[in-house]
């Protein structure tokens, strides 16, 4: 790393997405290969060869910082953990699963410089032909989305579309106005409310979402829905 100003963080938590950040990683540092920018991989002890890998990449790419962690600790703990240690203006986090393009990514960094705090991505789901749509994944992928986000909204009064989604962009400036102390997927939430509170200028711009094609995905909202919607109560009515 040099000593130059760096002025984007890019934080990418991961649990056994080796094969996904060897495609991800090199997009990144095509796409962003005009600005002084660091990608921090926050690993939580995959052992699928994730080390290997960012030491293999380390030899062509000298921005990367491998942060690794004992075991999984939640997304929330991750994001925390790699927004503390960025050394950007402007950190932005993303699932390392390929869900997101760099090219979103770049729209979310062009959007923040027009004023924001804090831009969100709000999915816009990407439909292929070989994506079979059951009436299962229909409920999980949209309609309990929907719901969800409908109830969120209505209760913190906080008008946007997603408000749990790793695709996003923030000040650093702001995030060292808030303090966090989630460690699972509520941290989406919580950075948004904590921000609103201090008065940060919050947007969202759409962008689409891709069906992972390598790896399984660790979140099972439905298991952690029950807690996440006491917090949202406790944190929205009880809690400053």
């Amino acid at each position: 790393m040099t000593h130059t100003a760096v002025t984007l963080s890019i934080v990418l938590p991961a649990y056994k997405e080796k094969q996904n950040l060897a495609i991800f990683i090199p997009q990144i540092e095509t796409e962003f290969k005009d600005i002084s920018f660091e990608i921090i991989v926050v690993d939580d002890n995959s052992k699928d060869g994730t080390r290997e890998l960012i030491d293999e990449l380390k030899k062509t790419y000298r921005n990367i910082t491998l942060l690794e962690r004992p075991g999984l600790l939640g997304i929330g703990s991750a994001l925390r953990d790699g927004y503390n240690i960025a050394q950007g203006e402007y950190i932005v986090s993303s699932d390392a699963d390929l869900s997101f393009s760099t090219t979103d990514m770049r729209a979310l960094f062009t959007k923040i410089q027009q004023g924001f705090d804090l831009v969100l991505g709000h999915k816009i789901y990407e439909s292929t032909k070989d994506q079979k749509k059951t009436i299962k994944v229909w409920f999980e992928t949209y309609f309990f989305s929907l719901v969800s986000n409908l109830i969120i909204r209505t209760l913190s009064g906080i008008k946007l579309r997603n408000y749990n989604t790793d695709f996003r962009i923030i000040r650093a400036s702001t995030w060292n106005k808030i303090k966090t102390v989630e460690d699972r997927q509520f941290f989406l939430f919580e950075t948004i409310y904590r921000s609103k509170l201090v008065g940060a200028r919050i947007t969202e711009i759409p962008v689409i979402f891709y069906l992972r094609k390598y790896g399984e995905s660790k979140v099972n909202f439905f298991k952690q829905a029950p807690k996440y919607f006491i917090k949202l109560v406790h944190t929205i009515f009880f809690s400053k």
